[in-house]
């Protein structure tokens, strides 16, 4: 995480990563026993929601759209979606509703993700906890996670969204939900990390939908980890929807305190009795593989820096990590992902021209690109790596210290080679799962 006093900041995740987890798991699950699937995706889910920003999530910012999760997801700070490329999506956003059976009704079997919550007793509290104002909220006759509807105070409408899941069975498997992202990585206007008295941790953003502002939708939202494990996380913002809507006020209708007393309000525990229990971890051959943790990513990735950069700001999150170097020349972003899951998913991105085969079999492909996130000028430079047995080691840097910010250097501090030597490094293979 990165070493910020006081208001902390972590990473923000894939645009397309939920696509390659989905593969991945997929082509992994069909080595074990039909019995061991459930486990095996409740494993790789729960790792796709530390990684990924979350996309469907009642937010403000983006969080990958794990259907099949009902609601998940939280930041990462990963600078890679399948393809390779850098990115740094948004902060979160609301998520869809997910019926009861829906995840169970393929197997006849009640799942952890199937949802029995009343959607309308999660509007009762939403409206009992919020200012007065006339609400519309979408289908209050299912059954789910969440609820979303458009609130109006006489100022402009809002869209606003709570979703109640579990983290997993503690509040650490949950703790990158409630870590604020690096303003290195998305651009924000405040975010407050905390813990309450009992152990309860919050988190209190503002931020915008779009990393690179193309459109002014800003999403506010209070994302609160109970000791448990369990998580209530309400999104707002100055439009009537999410995405596609026009701004229809300057700012989200309800303040950071309103927020917080929003989350933290008692009447959630009810509902919060209702969510499921996870399953509990797979052990032995079925377990589906970990990745190495935040701290030692950046310590490894500092580790194989080059004489004469200076290390600014530095995050991520497990399985990858970031640091904001300085040649004298100007601020370069340098993030590097860790993934040691094997499968077809993987195997199928290093295919074709611009890929070369090393003698060990390992697969280099080597890119250089404008960057995506909105910054003029920023280009983006990376070498992805693959092993025969399915470690991937992907290292990208950047001529600036942030991709949505304006160029600072003509070039990123790290040549190409440089890059290369990182991503083949043996140091990566060695290093622990979390």
């Amino acid at each position: 995480m990165p070493q910020n006093e006081g208001t902390q900041h972590d990473g923000a995740p894939h645009e397309r990563f939920e696509e390659e987890l989905g593969a991945v798991l997929r082509s992994t699950g069909d080595g074990f026993a039909v019995d061991d699937r459930r486990e095996l995706v409740a494993a790789g889910l729960r790792r796709g929601r530390r990684r990924l920003v979350r996309r469907r999530l009642a937010v403000t910012g983006g969080v990958a759209a794990l259907a099949a999760v009902g609601l998940g997801g939280v930041y990462g700070g990963s600078l890679l979606d399948p393809a390779g490329r850098a990115t740094t999506t948004s902060v979160a956003a609301p998520p869809q509703p997910t019926r009861a059976g829906d995840a169970g009704a393929r197997t006849g079997k009640k799942s952890f993700l199937d949802a029995q919550i009343p959607v309308k007793d999660i509007a009762a509290v939403l409206k009992a906890h919020t200012p007065a104002g006339r609400w519309r909220f979408d289908d209050l006759d299912g059954k789910g996670q969440s609820a979303t509807g458009v609130y109006d105070d006489g100022h402009g409408e809002a869209g606003v969204s709570v979703g109640l899941y579990r983290a997993g069975a503690t509040a650490e498997a949950g703790i990158d939900q409630v870590t604020c992202p690096d303003k290195a990585l998305v651009p924000l206007d405040s975010c407050t990390s905390e813990t309450l008295p009992g152990g309860d941790r919050l988190m209190v953003l503002q931020g915008y939908e779009y990393p690179d502002k193309r459109e002014e939708t800003k999403n506010w939202r209070a994302v609160l980890l109970t000791r448990d494990g369990t998580v209530i996380d309400a999104s707002e913002y100055n439009a009537a929807a999410e995405k596609g809507a026009a701004i229809s006020r300057e700012n989200p209708p309800f303040s950071p305190a309103q927020l917080k007393a929003l989350v933290t309000a008692d009447a959630w525990e009810p509902l919060l009795r209702q969510l499921p229990e996870p399953p509990e971890s797979p052990e032995g051959p079925g377990r589906a593989p970990s990745v190495p943790s935040a701290a030692v990513v950046q310590a490894t990735l500092r580790s194989l820096l080059p004489a004469g950069v200076t290390v600014g700001s530095h995050g991520g999150g497990d399985g990858h990590g970031y640091v904001v170097v300085d040649d004298g020349k100007g601020a370069s972003l340098v993030g590097v992902d860790v993934q040691p899951l094997p499968g077809d998913g993987i195997e199928g991105l290093f295919t074709g021209a611009g890929v070369v085969t090393l003698p060990d079999g390992t697969k280099v492909r080597s890119t250089q690109q404008p960057g995506e996130k909105g910054g003029a000028g920023v280009v983006r430079w990376s070498v992805d790596t693959l092993s025969p047995k399915g470690f991937r080691v992907s290292v990208s840097a950047f001529n600036s210290g942030a991709q949505h910010e304006t160029a600072t250097r003509a070039e990123p501090a790290l040549t190409m080679e440089r890059l290369k030597t990182i991503a083949l490094s043996p140091k990566w293979r060695k290093l622990p799962p979390k």
